[in-house]
């Protein structure tokens, strides 16, 4: 990631988890620059104040998966990649999302006509998916029967069905350890034999 990018991301970051610790309203940017270790210069280079922060949200998972998959061994079976990147996504999300506001972006994801901020193709997310799929294919450990877009499409709509639930459930549950109990069932269909 450029260092502009880690700049922005970092910023992002530390918006969501005072918004989760303090609450949208009582988060003021002063405290946003003050916890992020940069300035107002670089503050307002990104972001044209809190609300643009709102949509920001998947950079901030994208920067979430970057972090985690260079943590992972390159030879980890690529169904358990899949997995373990869901599961440390889903475990930040409730660590440091405040689910109002998840709700909210979620929601306009439905209704806008602009754009498609979670969904866009272009997102590091759709790239690592596809490329771990692909790859779990080749291996023999994800199915070949479906095309590996479809089962990175599988993949995204388990992950956001989960979320949506977390959502109009109002956070009434762990998010990380929900998933962790369901993503292998309603996944688990894709793995495959373990013969490439």
């Amino acid at each position: 990631m450029a260092k502009g990018s880690e700049t922005k991301a970092r910023i992002a970051r530390v918006a969501w988890k005072l918004f989760h610790e303090k609450g949208y309203e009582d988060t003021t940017i002063d405290e946003i620059i003050l916890q992020s270790g940069t300035s107002k210069g670089s503050f307002y280079h990104y972001y044209s104040g809190k609300d643009e922060l709102l949509s920001s949200l998947p950079e901030i998972f994208d920067a979430k998966y970057e972090e985690v998959i260079q943590t992972l061994d390159p030879e980890m079976d690529s169904y358990e990649k899949l997995l373990f990147l869901c599961y440390s996504i889903h475990d930040m999300i409730g660590e440091e999302i405040p689910v109002g506001l998840l709700a909210s972006l979620y929601s306009s994801q439905v209704v806008t006509k602009g754009d498609k901020h979670l969904l866009d193709q272009n997102r590091f997310y759709y790239k690592m998916i596809n490329q771990l799929v692909d790859e779990g294919q080749r291996r023999g450990q994800i199915t070949r029967e479906l095309p590996y877009y479809e089962v990175a499409r599988l993949y995204t709509l388990c992950e956001r069905a989960i979320i949506y639930d977390y959502c109009i459930s109002n956070g009434n549950y762990s998010l990380g350890e929900y998933t962790r109990r369901t993503m292998p069932l309603i996944f688990g269909g894709v793995r495959g034999t373990g013969r490439a």
